[in-house]
């Protein structure tokens, strides 16, 4: 079994250790040019490829001339195929795990096998790669000092908002999995959330239409809102809490407006002073104004 060394320029193989090794392996999450040469050898090498689904992995494996035997892999998976991909490792082979597209437990499944092959006391390995997370705060233009990732929104409104109620003070750049059949939907719990604060939508990553949408929470839904169909992968991106101004007297009422379509007026007085912290009195007064005009 070979593995690859690195000087320079230049790629050298050399032979891979003897004892079971699982190596976690990054792939593309769109441009098949984010594959790294390290990756492509070590799936070459090794005896077995775990993956999420064999006619994603197979298309990803054909291009690069790959024929490693892959196995079907998930933590929802039957025991036994963990228990025998153990077993492979007990008796030194080499497994790579993949994901359909980039970094694998990130989101993706993993963990179980990974802590079992931990338990066994066999090597794992990172052959680190394409990850959306990484790129889309790379490119965001927000605080990349601190991080907050909370994988995919939870599907029920009242969770959804729950989940982000929780992370709303952190002082980190929060981000998000969304689909994008429910990104209007989330992105309208968010702005009643955080307020004014600064969004980023980066959606289809390292793909031809890839695209940022950068501004407040209410801008971003906007620009959403007016699409006859959203597609691609998306990850959205909130700023840190911090000290901000307050939001002006146009976002406050856009704010209320969007609350008051699905809450009672109290509710939705009561979201908006507790996003804006502003006093309950004003927005209380804004509110019956908005509802004498409509």
């Amino acid at each position: 079994m070979t593995n690859i060394k690195q000087t320079g320029n230049n790629i050298k193989s050399f032979s891979l250790s003897p004892t079971g090794i699982l190596y976690i392996v990054a792939t593309p999450i769109g441009n098949l040019g984010d594959m790294t040469f390290r990756a492509v050898e070590i799936l070459r090498q090794v005896n077995v490829i775990a993956c999420e689904d064999t006619r994603v992995s197979h298309k990803l494996l054909a291009h690069f001339g790959i024929q490693s035997k892959c196995i079907v892999y998930n933590d929802h998976a039957d025991e036994k195929v963990r228990q025998k991909l153990i077993m492979q490792l007990d008796q030194g082979m080499s497994i790579a795990l993949i994901s359909d597209a980039g970094t694998p437990l990130v989101s993706d499944p993993g963990y179980k096998l990974v802590q079992d092959a931990l338990l066994h006391e066999h090597k794992v390995i990172p052959i680190p790669g394409a990850s959306s997370v990484i790129s889309a705060l790379s490119a965001a233009g927000l605080p990349t000092d601190a991080f907050y990732f909370g994988g995919f929104i939870p599907n029920s409104s009242g969770q959804a908002r729950a989940k982000l109620e929780e992370v709303k003070e952190l002082r980190a750049t929060v981000v998000f999995f969304e689909s994008p059949k429910r990104l209007l939907k989330t992105l309208t719990i968010m702005e009643s959330v955080f307020g004014s604060r600064q969004c980023v939508v980066a959606r289809e990553l390292t793909k031809l239409h890839e695209e940022f949408v950068r501004g407040t929470c209410a801008s971003v839904l906007k620009a959403f809102t007016d699409r006859e169909k959203i597609r691609g992968e998306v990850v959205i991106l909130i700023e840190p809490a911090g000290d901000k101004l307050p939001p002006d007297k146009d976002e406050l009422n856009e704010m209320l407006r969007r609350e008051l379509t699905s809450s009672t007026l109290k509710s939705a007085v009561d979201r908006v002073a507790k996003t804006t912290g502003l006093p309950r009195k004003e927005i209380y007064s804004m509110a019956l104004q908005l509802r004498g005009k409509g």
